[in-house]
């Protein structure tokens, strides 16, 4: 069955430092004002583990905090269609993930499921009732809820710079499915297949929340309390592992982080650090080599993190499991002095905000956060660090380069698979640490007024107004 997630409102005052109070007010009013008894549904194949679902939260907090009825619903799909679904991940990313077709079997695979998603969703919607779906998991469901008198608009924040044989592939497959939608929003422009060219198609980039427990505003002490109780970190500290919820509310970290590790990371120790789904195209086992390789003979007292949420509390990624057991065998293959060095952490997703608030902790007490992604949609984990006014390595791809201003606002390495380049970013930061902490400031700034959760609602309560007043 569709899972529902609730999510409390969010209380407007609390943007007045982060925007133009007079703009969200203005946005606010004439949505309500059009929207009116309309329902505002939110579609997506995971409540935890990935920066959708995490957006969708402060989409929803914004929405339901000025007074809308927006909802979100989870698919019910089963690891088959996962699967396939993660196939397209690839695909769309332009690469060849596992392989395997995406044929007419797969096909009928896809739409059985979508199909009994769609007609189960059907019954909860009210003709004008507005349908927000996301990525390529959903857009099976349109043939089914167009026939329901409703506006769908369907979102794609995945896609890569450079079209090839596996991204038609996965647009011969989905498009079909795509034709009664009434408008599109992608993350990029470059992202839009020339199939859409003639269709109604708006771009709004991702966005943070920052006042979620990944984001919110905590201070050293509390950060050191979170990684020492949590197993990230080692070291005496005198705060108890205090975080906050988006409502304030105070909360304690409890459980502790799965750790592949040969000894703790001392606090006092610098940490450069990685957080991502394991996931290859995250290239974890990349950013170990050009740790191990290039960093390690040159600094001696730096250490290396991969996080990441546990596979378990990934529903919709079959391939996370196999992606850390490889990271783990290359681990234990490094030379024992270097390992040492090498820590990999798998965080508690079934526990999301104590993981969230690992997170947290793990970006503001880093050195230098590093996303050498080979291919990336947008990659939130990049926003996220440069609002903790962190010092940014990260490879010239995807979203990452509309985030990064390379030199002033962070590091950006043209070549995802030059490990020499990559590893030389990050000693240049660490032998320069009054340019990194300039660029960490910077980054701040970005952040604050390009890609904070505020902008991104007004944005689509914007594109909502617009596709009703046709």
């Amino acid at each position: 069955m569709l899972r529902t997630v609730h999510v409390s409102p969010l209380a407007g005052h609390r943007d007045e430092e982060t925007i133009e109070w007079s703009q969200l007010a203005s946005a606010t009013q004439q949505a309500r004002d059009r929207i009116g008894a309309r329902t505002i549904w939110n579609v997506n194949s995971t409540a935890t583990g990935g920066g959708v679902a995490e957006m969708l939260v402060s989409i929803l907090a914004h929405a339901r905090g000025a007074g809308l009825d927006m909802r979100w619903v989870v698919m019910d799909a089963d690891s088959e269609f996962f699967t396939i679904t993660k196939r397209l991940h690839h695909r769309f990313h332009g690469s060849e993930g596992d392989g395997e077709p995406l044929g007419p079997e797969q096909d009928d695979v896809y739409r059985r499921v979508t199909t009994r998603n769609a007609r189960e969703l059907s019954t909860e919607l009210k003709p004008g009732d507005v349908v927000f779906l996301n990525d390529p998991q959903t857009a099976g469901m349109v043939p089914i809820l167009a026939r329901c008198g409703v506006h769908i608009v369907w979102r794609s924040h995945i896609g890569t710079d450079r079209a090839n044989a596996e991204v038609e592939e996965a647009w011969q497959f989905l498009l079909p499915y795509l034709r009664e939608v009434d408008a599109f929003v992608f993350s990029r422009w470059d992202y839009v297949p020339p199939q859409l060219a003639d269709r109604d198609v708006t771009v709004i980039a991702p966005a943070i929340d920052i006042f979620a427990e990944k984001n919110i505003a905590i201070d050293d002490d509390h950060a050191a309390a979170i990684l020492a109780i949590s197993g990230l970190c080692d070291g005496e500290t005198t705060s108890v592992p205090l975080f906050y919820h988006a409502d304030w509310r105070a909360d304690i970290v409890t459980r502790a982080a799965e750790m592949d590790q040969d000894e703790p990371a001392p606090l006092g120790d610098r940490l450069i650090v990685q957080v991502s789904r394991w996931d290859p195209l995250k290239d974890p086992i990349g950013v170990m080599r050009g740790f191990t390789d290039h960093v390690a003979p040159v600094v001696g007292d730096v250490r290396l993190m991969l996080a990441g949420p546990s596979p378990e509390g990934v529903s919709d990624d079959p391939e996370a499991a196999q992606v850390l057991e490889a990271v783990r065998v290359a681990r234990a293959d490094l030379d024992p002095a270097v390992r040492r060095r090498v820590h990999l952490a798998c965080l508690p997703a079934q526990h999301h905000s104590e993981s969230a608030a690992m997170v947290n902790a793990l970006q503001r007490h880093a050195t230098i956060v590093v996303q050498k992604s080979l291919a990336e949609g947008f990659g939130l984990t990049v926003s996220e660090a440069m609002w903790k006014r962190r010092p940014v390595v990260a490879s010239r791809v995807g979203g990452i380069q509309d985030q990064i201003d390379s030199t002033i606002n962070g590091v950006l390495i043209d070549d995802p698979t030059d490990l020499p380049a990559f590893g030389a970013a990050v000693v240049g930061l660490l032998a320069d640490p009054v340019r990194a902490a300039a660029i960490g400031d910077a980054a701040h700034d970005r952040v604050r007024t390009q890609f904070l959760g505020s902008r991104q609602a007004i944005q689509l309560m914007a594109l909502t107004v617009r596709i009703l007043g046709r």
